[in-house]
């Protein structure tokens, strides 16, 4: 039963008694991550020689552009296998998107879709991957790039808009646990990891610049790094400013300094794809020729910007999954209840259904409304697909003659305009209450 049932078959006696809602978006985030697991195996070099018996798999790649039919692509096979992956996890995500438009309550028939058959959904998962490596060659791979880059760069955008929420509640609760307690401990702590965040990105900043930057060339990397350092320096001057603590007394340098430190990474990953080998030491070379091998070693995708970029994905992921804002605004936002909103009598009846003869399982706390809009859920997760489909491969595509992988200025572009929308974003928290003082900021 528990293949067709909802949540609470997927929980034992040793578990804590959850909200059905909250199972079920952990469950989906699972999914993910072993989409994700699968795409990071596909990667490994040892594994990824051996996607050649795949069959198919490595045929068709000159049918672009009227080159050669017979173009090795062994070099970048783990490329295309991350590919079609991330257009499984995509493909089934978006599928669930279309299923659950309009759900607003559990008692609707599609709700049982969205909280049950989790064995048949990971069926349909599988038999949509085996279907996506099938996908002719052709051009799939140089317009999914395009596809990768819309949907990374909104997925950049929700990370930017969690993290501005995280940076506020922290400082918020700080704040109120030195009112209530030990002030001056609080303080000592706020002020100490403020400290350690602009040092962190004071640092970043000047090795940037050192392996990033030549006395002469590389405009475009210094004039990047210039940029966002006196955004960030904007940023955190605003955050101060008295008429801004006295709208917001919240606000102050903790939030900036984490969006600061964001902002440098951001920096960094877009460095880090600049296509010209003179400015960018990290640069990878994929040549199926092996011509490139005599001097480079055949490097794996593995980079430091992909590795924090994995962790960010990860923690975000599970951000949409378990935790609601502190925050109406942002609730409205993400399309989820403000937290500690129960569901009408899923609330009322969580510690009575929770447990049934001593048994912990989920409760429906749904029956008078959704916790959260699936169909927004489902498309944030499609995102966070496409993101790490590009985090994986780098931003890497194939050139014209399909034998080597490059990084292209399209992915310098989409990372540095969204670091200039994050500060944005947060300059706007702390104006908006003095630009529109007749709504509620609180």
């Amino acid at each position: 039963s528990c293949l067709c049932g909802s949540a609470p078959c997927l929980l034992c006696g040793c578990c804590p008694s959850a909200k059905n809602s909250t199972i079920s978006r952990l469950l989906f985030t699972i999914f993910l991550f072993l989409g994700t697991l699968v795409s990071i195996i596909m990667i490994i070099p040892g594994v990824e020689k051996e996607l050649h018996k795949l069959p198919g798999f490595c045929e068709g790649s000159g049918s672009v552009l009227g080159v050669q039919t017979n173009v090795d692509c062994s070099s970048f096979l783990g490329h295309k296998a991350v590919y079609r992956m991330g257009f499984a996890m995509a493909a089934f995500f978006c599928l669930f998107a279309v299923l659950m438009v309009c759900v607003r309550s559990s008692k609707d028939p599609r709700a049982a879709l969205q909280n049950g058959f989790w064995f048949f959904k990971f069926l349909v998962l599988v038999g949509i991957t085996v279907g996506a490596f099938y996908i002719p060659d052709g051009a799939f791979t140089s317009v999914w790039f395009y596809f990768g880059v819309v949907g990374s760069f909104l997925f950049i955008l929700i990370q930017l808009v969690l993290l501005i929420d995280f940076a506020h509640s922290w400082s918020q609760r700080w704040l109120h646990n030195a009112d209530e307690g030990s002030a001056k401990g609080w303080y000592a702590a706020l002020c100490a990891v403020t400290f350690i965040f602009y040092a962190a990105s004071i640092a970043a900043v000047v090795l940037l610049y050192v392996y990033y930057t030549k006395p002469e060339g590389c405009t475009e990397g210094k004039a990047f790094i210039s940029i966002n350092l006196i955004l960030c320096l904007i940023v955190s001057v605003v955050s101060i400013l008295p008429k801004i603590q006295e709208a917001q007394p919240h606000s102050g340098l903790l939030q900036a300094s984490l969006i600061t430190l964001y902002t440098i990474y951001v920096t960094w990953s877009a460095l880090a794809n600049v296509p010209t080998q003179h400015c960018n030491p990290t640069l990878l070379l994929r040549n199926s020729t092996g011509s490139a091998t005599a001097t480079e070693p055949l490097t794996t995708w593995w980079d430091a910007p992909s590795i924090v970029g994995l962790v960010i994905f990860i923690l975000c992921s599970l951000f949409i999954s378990l935790r609601s804002s502190d925050h109406p605004q942002v609730n409205k936002l993400m399309l989820t209840e403000e937290s500690g909103a129960g569901a009408g009598a899923g609330a009322g009846a969580g510690p009575g259904g929770a447990e049934e003869g001593g048994v912990h399982r989920a409760y429906d706390n749904e029956q008078d409304g959704v916790s959260y809009n699936y169909t927004f859920f489902h498309l944030c997760l499609l995102l966070a697909a496409l993101y790490i489909m590009m985090t994986l491969t780098n931003w890497y595509r194939p050139d014209e003659s399909l034998q080597v992988l490059r990084s292209p200025w399209t992915a310098v572009w989409v990372k540095i305009c969204s670091s200039w929308a994050g500060l944005l974003l947060y300059l706007w928290t702390l104006v908006a209450p003095l630009v529109l003082p007749d709504r509620d900021f609180s």
